[in-house]
């Protein structure tokens, strides 16, 4: 199947329509490009789902803040084209800024407390932002399942929170972590790291499996949970976040108390410049593949 390029927001409307009406599904994957196995694996995901399959790719400016890595994000069109052509993807839609915020843009999608905690403390604005752009894809796109990954699992959650309450007719999905041989959690990010910061980075996700492995032998204090994950972590990392144990629902990180059998592990650090996520969903999700200590 040719792949077809679309530009504009009203081709890529056109496509997903015109789809529908060929009594096709319609399946919706949003990235920001430098796409990895990572994001191939949703475009699979999207095409067990859907007979009709749209990669959006879009660097969003407005989820950047002012230090942020905007202007070297990585990008390559080309490459990316051919990647989500052998995933198995219909369509991809590459805007440019100006088509997705048109002249004298004033409208922004207003997130509330699901945004707060994690990332919301270190990224002002920046759920606004992801909220925003996903609105307008999924305008664009009309009833659809957009598939995300785990990874984000923040975003995850604030949007599927924002299609529930503007009705949008969209189905969420969400999609495992997928994580490198040694562990490391896939990202557009990790390109940014030296060959010394990549071997650092494994701390991510040792501390991810070292608190699961407590909390499957019954543990259940906060404190203990997040202390073993950043022991595992602060010897590597040049600066850290945050390490929360936090209600996988609302996001509310337990402080000193005890946590549910079900229980979100999340953090965020610096490995060098470059800031890394990583996640896992204790009592629900197995250990990371290759995260157990050498």
């Amino acid at each position: 199947m040719t792949l077809t390029v679309l530009r504009a927001p009203a081709d890529m409307r056109r496509a997903c329509e015109d789809a529908r009406r060929r009594g096709d599904s319609v399946g919706l994957v949003p990235t920001m490009g430098s796409l990895h196995e990572g994001h191939l694996e949703l475009v699979r995901e999207a095409k067990r789902r859907a007979r009709f399959v749209l990669v959006t790719v879009f660097v969003n400016p407005t989820q950047f803040g002012p230090s942020e890595d905007l202007a070297r994000y990585p990008r390559d069109l080309d490459g990316d084209s051919a990647k989500v052509a052998a995933a198995g993807a219909s369509a991809v839609f590459f805007p440019e800024a100006a088509a997705m915020y048109l002249p004298g843009d004033e409208t922004r999608v207003r997130v509330g407390a699901l945004a707060v905690p994690l990332c919301g403390q270190f990224r002002p604005g920046h759920f606004e932002g992801v909220a925003t752009v996903v609105a307008k894809l999924f305008v664009l796109a009309g009833p659809c399942v957009a598939v995300f990954g785990r990874k984000d699992y923040q975003q995850l959650a604030i949007v599927r929170r924002m299609a529930l309450d503007l009705f949008l007719p969209v189905e969420v999905a969400g999609h495992p972590i997928v994580r490198e041989p040694d562990g490391l959690a896939m990202s557009s990010r990790n390109a940014y790291l030296k060959a010394d910061e990549r071997v650092r980075a494994r701390g991510l996700s040792r501390g991810l499996a070292a608190a699961a492995r407590l909390f499957d032998r019954g543990e259940r204090d906060a404190a203990v949970l997040r202390a073993a994950a950043r022991a595992e972590i602060e010897p590597l990392a040049t600066s850290i976040d945050y390490v929360e144990v936090a209600d996988p629902e609302r996001l509310i990180p337990y402080g000193q108390g005890r946590v549910g059998d079900v229980t979100l592990l999340a953090m965020a650090c610096r490995i060098g410049t470059t800031r890394l996520i990583d996640n896992m969903v204790l009592g629900e999700e197995a250990l990371p593949a290759g995260a157990a200590k050498e």
